[in-house]
């Protein structure tokens, strides 16, 4: 795993990230339940804590009653260069599935291959590499 990983908290939604992510990337997710957890603060199948181990490495858990949602502003999750041009196109293309395309994948005028992609979850993704 690189560090940082992200760890994400969502309001209901973590086991669905978590499984929107590993259908993008690939891997696998592990994830635990509050009631697994013997957390009493919020519903028994909300998510206490999922990572996502594989090519991309995350974090993700509901938030009890109270918390704040993961928002993001001003940052990009980069992915320049982690894999082969293949790879990342069908990554970014996922990311798309439900999400908006910020800038399209394509060739920049140095030669590089970039684009943004905000995913259904709102986070927004830098995908690229040099050939």
């Amino acid at each position: 795993m690189t560090a940082p990983a992200p760890y994400l908290h969502f309001d209901g939604e973590a086991r669905a990230a978590l499984d929107f992510y590993a259908a993008a990337f690939g891997g696998e997710v592990e994830a635990y339940t509050f009631a697994q957890f013997s957390r009493t603060d919020g519903p028994g199948e909300a998510i206490a804590h999922g990572i996502l181990r594989g090519p991309v490495e995350l974090f993700a858990a509901d938030i009890a009653p109270g918390e704040e949602t993961t928002h993001v502003r001003g940052v990009l999750f980069s992915l320049l260069g982690y894999a082969d041009a293949d790879t990342l196109t069908r990554w970014f293309q996922a990311l798309a599935d439900g999400g908006t395309i910020v800038d399209d994948l394509q060739v920049r005028p140095w030669g590089a291959h970039d684009g943004q992609v905000t995913d259904r979850f709102g986070l927004t993704w830098l995908i690229g590499w040099e050939d």
